[in-house]
């Protein structure tokens, strides 16, 4: 990492043309990446990135630039450059940088830097072939291991010194079946901030089963009818849906600019009052858990919805610039060739107090989703499109028959108004986010809970 003295010199060359704030991020990662295909190990990657952002401020006014060259001058140099798409001018800079005291909420027991591949590839082992034996269907088998450890040192001309080093481990276990000319796959994912011992610690056989057996199960499924249904989303990575449909939509890089829907509704009743909504960076090991954000504030615990008010947004410091509110510890990047914006940590719906059973006993004919895939959203207007990986049809207030193709579409704002019961079972799910700052690792969580009328994009039985 780099010295006072240089990051002084930096950033002094970074205003000399009149910006009023100059930041660096400084960044050192290595990535590890096994993979194996049908038991076989296909990939065993590895690499090391380093380099420097340098952002600077003007107002509201960004200019962001990085380079891996970490020559001095280089530094220098490129800071100066940047610095001329600003006009004006100021005076040098007498730092006294004040070291960021933060609590490491993550405990790391096994750095994946010390682990030995021929470990991890007996875990991969061991979910090959609990995939493979899961359903009499599966044909093909996938099972990666990911790791990466990060260290960070983010400084700005406030004087602000923070260096942190994260370290995230993630498991993707994957199996297609086939019947005729049907295929379908299943996925499980489980990630965390932490090393090896999240491995460790996971019943992996019983992941994997689980991967197959949703591809086993949906392989045979029927189509999804289309129309208008009562939806039950399952816990956990259910929790998707609100993370694209609305909390992309109480970032600040979209409501300070007037492009979200929920841009101007502070205090408003914008959900049922069944609904409280949690953006939490703090929780130990969560796989979208930081202890400093990008820009070297901690983070927080950001309550976004309380029964059913909207209560605050998600700030990075542009935003906060932007709307005069104070920053919420949101600002995020992918790497050192980003700058930070305003992104989500992990996201979910807080707990309620109704059961899943009781949720498919009150609903006379719907959908369950058990398993949520992907999806988008015009933070504009909320308006999404989700796929689900897994559902079922209800009848009769009971779980029936798998059907395959099953699609929600709808608006944030109305599915959020439309929320009639929620669970007791809160759960998380594992997933990356993508955004204009890159792609993040990020929780996205909720109870089960009962949506009263959506739209299901499907067709007949075939």
């Amino acid at each position: 990492m780099l010295q006072p003295a240089l990051v002084e010199k930096i950033l002094n060359a970074a205003l000399e043309s009149g910006g009023d704030f100059a930041e660096i991020f400084v960044e050192d990662r290595t990535d590890r990446d096994l993979g194996m295909l049908g038991g076989v190990v296909e990939r065993a990657l590895s690499g090391r990135d380093y380099g420097i952002g340098i952002r600077i401020l003007q107002g509201v006014f960004s200019v962001y630039a990085y380079t891996s060259d970490l020559r001095e001058e280089y530094l220098i140099e490129t800071a100066r450059k940047a610095a001329r798409a600003l006009k004006g001018s100021s005076g040098d800079l007498v730092l006294n940088f004040n070291q960021i005291q933060f609590e490491d909420r993550h405990p790391i027991l096994q750095r994946p830097s010390a682990a030995q591949n021929s470990r991890k590839i007996e875990l991969m082992r061991q979910a090959h072939e609990a995939l493979k034996t899961s359903h009499p269907l599966i044909e093909q088998t996938s099972v990666g291991i990911l790791n990466w450890e990060q260290k960070v040192l983010i400084a700005n001309s406030d004087g602000l010194w923070a260096e942190d080093t994260r370290t995230y481990t993630r498991m993707r276990m994957s199996a297609i079946a086939v019947d005729g000319t049907q295929r379908q796959s299943g996925f499980r994912g489980p990630g965390a901030y932490a090393g090896l011992e999240l491995l460790e610690q996971m019943d992996i056989a019983a992941e994997a089963r689980e991967a197959g057996r949703i591809a086993g199960t949906m392989v045979k499924a029927g189509y999804a009818p289309s129309g208008q249904f009562p939806v039950v989303i399952e816990n956990g990575f259910g929790g998707v849906l609100f993370h694209e449909a609305c909390g992309h939509g109480l970032e600040s890089t979209a409501v300070g600019i007037g492009a979200s829907v929920f841009a101007g509704k502070l205090g408003q009743q914008i959900a049922s009052p069944l609904v409280t909504a949690i953006d939490d960076g703090t929780i130990p090991n969560a796989w979208g858990s930081l202890n400093i954000d990008d820009e070297g504030m901690p983070t927080q615990r950001n309550v976004l919805i309380e029964n059913g008010i909207l209560k605050g947004y998600l700030i990075d410091k542009v935003g906060s610039r932007r709307m005069n509110m104070p920053p919420t510890g949101s600002g995020r990047r992918q790497s050192y060739k980003f700058a930070p914006a305003s992104r989500m940590n992990n996201t979910f719906i807080a707990e309620g107090s109704s059961t899943r059973e009781e949720m498919i006993a009150n609903t006379e004919y719907g959908i369950y989703a058990k398993s949520m895939g992907g999806g988008s959203v015009n933070t504009a207007t909320s308006d999404f499109n989700f796929a689900i990986n897994e559902a079922y049809m209800i009848r009769n207030g009971q779980i029936a028959e798998p059907v395959k193709g099953a699609t929600l579409i709808g608006k944030g704002l109305e599915a959020l108004q439309h929320i009639d019961m929620v669970g007791n079972n809160l759960d998380h799910g594992q997933g990356m986010c993508g955004s204009i700052s890159g792609s993040l690792p990020v929780n996205c969580g909720q109870p089960t809970l009962r949506v009263s009328k959506m739209t299901i994009g499907g067709r007949k039985g075939e």
